[in-house]
């Protein structure tokens, strides 16, 4: 049955120069621009219990992902590491460099800075306050700058869609490279305008980035726990530019995603380890499906970063003007219960239509957890228990151990 509709979105394209497309959302899909949110809750967690990354809050299992990568995964991010610590190390200093041009305050650089944006290659581009209160708290120091530029690039769709593999591997973190170089180049013109700019990197996050990029109007959050953009879904690698410059900023938008991902559930029915749930629940003052990290973690490390919730959804797979003018047109989810979307397969356990699930034992999601420190201490207390106290040598081990993650430090670097 055709559905009546609540509002039009219009976009730009895709891509630089593409005409702008409308987005229909039915009437049964509209709820509030952006996300529902309680500001008041937001700012008491914020404030009590500040969010910190994972790349410190869960160290532990982030290093023991390279103990179960696959030989070809694990040269793959070697050489990954290799290419991309330059442009993360360059990303880390920006804020410090001083402005190259001298301001024209005549000139519209909301205008400019979003046209060099997409110019450069990014497909999504919007402006918003840098929100402190979703600052990790290693970070927020660091944050010089109040106005967020928000910008996303597309990874290759045709790799994108062999997930879970190696070639997928190559699309996600390759477009990290990418995006790492661009983001310093659109910093350069910033500078050129006569303003400051500093580069939030993709793989050294400052804070949670999506809700800054909900404000800007860049899409929703989806049940799979990623911002779904209008062109490519969750298919997107997220960056932010923060400036000085006198920016204007974007509102948030209703998209119906919302209300459309209860309805879809496919990323939630698919899920390999079955990490998604099917009801929202309220985190931090905010609405939203909530990703049960430990069971989705395991099989990430171990299948070649999974990502299957990217591929089943069908706005990465067909993009949000297809879906949105199907469900209006006939009330369904485009593709849902079909292999074109549905179908994977893992490797080793083979393929998985509609309603087909991989099993798992125990033991497979067995894996550290905290902090390097915590994991280490965990390591200790249990030998402790097992084998008694330990030697002076096995004593000074661990001394050694701690000392080396002391010298290390609160590192922010990850695999986003």
């Amino acid at each position: 049955m055709p559905k009546p509709v609540s509002h039009v979105v219009k976009r730009p394209g895709r891509k630089h120069g593409d005409p702008e497309v409308e987005i229909p959302v039915a009437e049964d899909l509209a709820t509030v621009p952006g996300v529902p949110v309680r500001e008041e809750d937001v700012s008491f967690y914020t404030r009590v219990y500040p969010l910190e990354t994972q790349n410190i809050d869960k160290a532990a299992d982030r290093d023991w992902v390279w103990t179960v990568y696959t030989e070809e995964v694990l040269e793959y991010r070697k050489r990954h590491d290799e290419i991309n610590q330059p442009l993360v190390d360059a990303a880390l200093h920006t804020g410090e460099i001083e402005p190259t041009g001298t301001p024209d305050l005549d000139q519209n650089v909301t205008v400019d800075i979003r046209l060099k944006a997409r110019e450069l290659g990014f497909g999504e581009v919007g402006f918003t306050k840098f929100d402190y209160r979703y600052a990790y708290a290693s970070k927020k120091s660091w944050v010089k700058y109040e106005h967020a530029i928000c910008v996303a690039l597309e990874q290759d769709y045709l790799q994108t869609q062999t997930l879970p593999s190696l070639e997928a591997e190559f699309a996600h973190f390759g477009t990290y490279e990418i995006e790492g170089a661009i983001a310093l180049d659109l910093a350069d013109y910033i500078r050129s305008l006569g303003y400051h700019a500093q580069v939030h990197s993709p793989n050294d996050n400052s804070g949670a980035y999506i809700p800054m990029f909900v404000n800007a109007g860049l899409g929703q959050l989806g049940a799979n726990g990623q911002l779904l953009s209008p062109h490519f879904g969750s298919r997107a690698r997220l960056a932010i530019v923060t400036t000085d410059a006198p920016v204007s900023y974007d509102q948030p938008v209703d998209y119906g995603i919302n209300k459309f991902c209860e309805i879809c559930q496919v990323c939630v029915n698919r899920c390999p380890g079955r990490a998604l749930l099917k009801e929202r629940v309220w985190w931090r003052g905010t609405e939203k499906f909530k990703v049960i990290y430990e069971r989705c973690r395991p099989v990430m490390a171990r299948y070649e970063g999974c990502a299957v919730c990217i591929k089943v959804c069908p706005v990465q797979r067909y993009g949000m003007v297809p879906v949105m003018e199907h469900y209006v047109a006939t009330g369904e989810v485009l593709g849902k219960g079909t292999d074109n979307l549905e179908g994977y397969t893992i490797r080793d356990k083979g393929y998985f239509g509609p309603g087909e699930l991989p099993t798992f034992n125990r033991e497979f999601f067995e894996m550290p957890h905290g902090r390097r420190e915590e994991w280490l201490f965990e390591q200790f207390k249990e030998k402790l228990s097992k084998e008694g106290v330990p030697s002076v040598e096995e004593l000074v081990s661990f001394a050694t151990d701690v000392k080396e993650i002391l010298e290390v430090g609160n590192s922010t670097r990850g695999d986003e």
